[in-house]
């Protein structure tokens, strides 16, 4: 995968950190490549969105990655990958981007078509230190990413109305970091961040047309499968 504006995922792999004074000398260097000022592509878009997760086997120190790639418009499954390996790094909150990553790379890479979005089931700014798993790894792969969790972390919001589609900010203090998105009526929200190349209205408007059935988007819902088989076949 080559795509303008990325960081040399080589070189990175290379001096992959292993402990968590490394790892957060990597976030505060590739932090400053965050790129906030596109809007990304719009909602329902002529393209491919693509939902990555992992799921681990801790007493094998082993992780399974999937990478499931729609129609952007009819969210229709067109691609998908799958990759396998070794966790190598500590289970440190705020720090899970390091380990899965490597292998979250490793299963994008085997999709026949470069995505046009990745939706990463985590989060992006809506991070203590403002770079969670879809911001770095929009600036390892140039693309752009955005966040969706299921929590919101350590931050605070109001909830929002009952209606789907409604909204409330993500809060650190005074600073929106993200939004809680109502996916469906009745239903827990969502937890909405920017990762790279995308602005967080547009972030909402994709995230609410990919779950136009249930409170996880497709991409999510596709990609949580997937890894879950690759590892029970692993």
């Amino acid at each position: 995968m080559d795509t303008p504006g990325m960081i040399s995922c080589d070189d990175e792999l290379r001096h992959w950190p292993t402990d968590e004074a490394q790892a957060r000398a990597v976030q505060d260097r590739l932090r400053p490549s965050v790129r906030l000022d596109e809007a990304g592509p719009e909602p329902g878009f002529e393209g491919t969105v693509v939902g990555v997760d992992v799921a681990y086997d801790d007493e094998r120190d082993v992780v399974a990655a999937a990478a499931v790639a729609l129609d952007a418009r009819t969210r229709a499954v067109v691609d998908r990958a799958t990759a396998v390996g070794q966790i190598s790094f500590p289970y440190v909150p705020g720090l899970l981007a390091f380990r899965e990553i490597p292998t979250v790379l490793d299963a994008l890479g085997r999709l026949a078509r470069t995505p046009d979005l990745v939706v990463c089931d985590g989060y992006g700014l809506a991070h203590p230190r403002r770079f969670g798993l879809a911001s770095h790894l929009g600036v390892l792969t140039g693309l752009p990413t955005i966040g969706v969790a299921k929590n919101p972390f350590t931050f605070r919001y109001a909830p929002p109305g009952p209606e789907r589609g409604a909204t409330s900010p993500l809060l650190d203090g005074a600073e929106e970091v993200g939004r809680a998105l109502r996916t469906q009526k009745g239903v827990k929200p969502v937890f909405v961040s920017v990762g790279h190349r995308t602005d967080l209205d547009r972030a909402c408007a994709h995230t609410l047309h990919l779950a136009a059935d249930y409170r996880l988007p497709e991409t999510t819902r596709a990609a949580d499968a997937l890894c879950r088989r690759a590892l029970a076949d692993a």
